[in-house]
């Protein structure tokens, strides 16, 4: 007898050996006597090996599994590079780079910015700070005409002791050396005319200090011709000061500022006041003013 259904065939089989059935799905078979008491079951599995070529690619492919598998195994292998810079925080840094570290002592602080000029305005006053005592910087900076800075030590009546204590382009020093014109030089667009007073070294007998600029006597111009006119003052501690007069045509020579003695809390101080004040006649009506015989 004999069944097949779709592409594989089940047999069934009888005779006089027993009978026999295969499905066709496989190397699985059953076998059974009739005729005797043996029973016997198998399974095998048969695999047909076949050798093909690699191709191209796949042996491209590799080859670059290769490579890469030997880098990182040298790079596995290589001691680590202390020089490297650390990329990562968290890594164990070795004991003679943390003892390098430690030795150095802690990272600079850092540095404090440079303090902003305070912007003066016409008959404002301030209390300078003691540390300006021991060396002021003074720049007067115009353009558009040619100016002259001029200091006057006067005493407690507002005028000169001696001739000494007019500090101008023909005597650059008072007598004691505490108040010193630098000179005037180009800077950029701008004429910036420099000067220095040790407050400190001033004699007992200086109560104040006027700090004037006039206009060049040659030139005939007054001080409506200058412009971007600024006096600037700072000291060692970084403190500074600045004021801008007005451009006024009716003068030719002006206080720009003063510094002059005055007790703060029953103590010692100096203060700064703008000014702004101008005369017609020039350095000479100035000079006189401050009784300085002028010839």
């Amino acid at each position: 007898m004999r069944t097949s259904v779709g592409p594989r065939a089940a047999r069934l089989s009888a005779g006089s050996g027993g009978a026999r059935m295969s499905t066709g799905l496989g190397p699985f078979y059953a076998s059974s006597s009739l005729g005797g008491h043996r029973r016997r079951t198998t399974t095998r599995r048969t695999t047909r090996s076949r050798t093909v070529a690699p191709s191209a690619a796949q042996l491209d492919r590799a080859r670059r599994q290769g490579e890469r598998a030997q880098q990182e195994a040298e790079r596995d292998a290589a001691p680590p590079d202390d020089r490297a810079p650390l990329t990562d925080p968290y890594r164990i840094k070795p004991f003679a780079e943390w003892k390098q570290e430690r030795s150095a002592g802690p990272p600079p602080v850092p540095a404090t910015p440079p303090a902003l000029r305070a912007s003066l305005i016409p008959g404002q006053t301030l209390v300078l700070p003691e540390d300006a005592w021991q060396g002021l910087h003074v720049a007067f900076s115009f353009a558009g005409a040619d100016a002259d800075l001029t200091l006057f030590l006067t005493g407690e009546d507002g005028r000169v002791a001696a001739d000494e204590d007019f500090v101008f382009y023909n005597q650059p020093c008072s007598a004691d050396g505490a108040a010193r014109l630098l000179g005037k030089q180009q800077e950029g667009p701008y004429s910036v005319e420099r000067a220095t007073i040790h407050l400190a070294a001033l004699p007992e007998r200086v109560h104040r200090v006027a700090i004037a600029i006039n206009m060049d006597v040659d030139t005939g111009l007054n001080c409506g011709s200058l412009t971007h006119a600024a006096l600037h003052m700072d000291c060692v501690t970084g403190a500074a000061w600045a004021f801008q007069p007005s451009a006024n045509p009716d003068i030719r020579t002006m206080v720009v500022a003063e510094l002059y003695r005055h007790p703060v809390d029953g103590l010692p101080a100096w203060k700064l006041r703008a000014l702004g004040q101008g005369w017609a006649d020039g350095l000479d009506g100035l000079a006189r003013a401050y009784g300085v015989d002028v010839e």
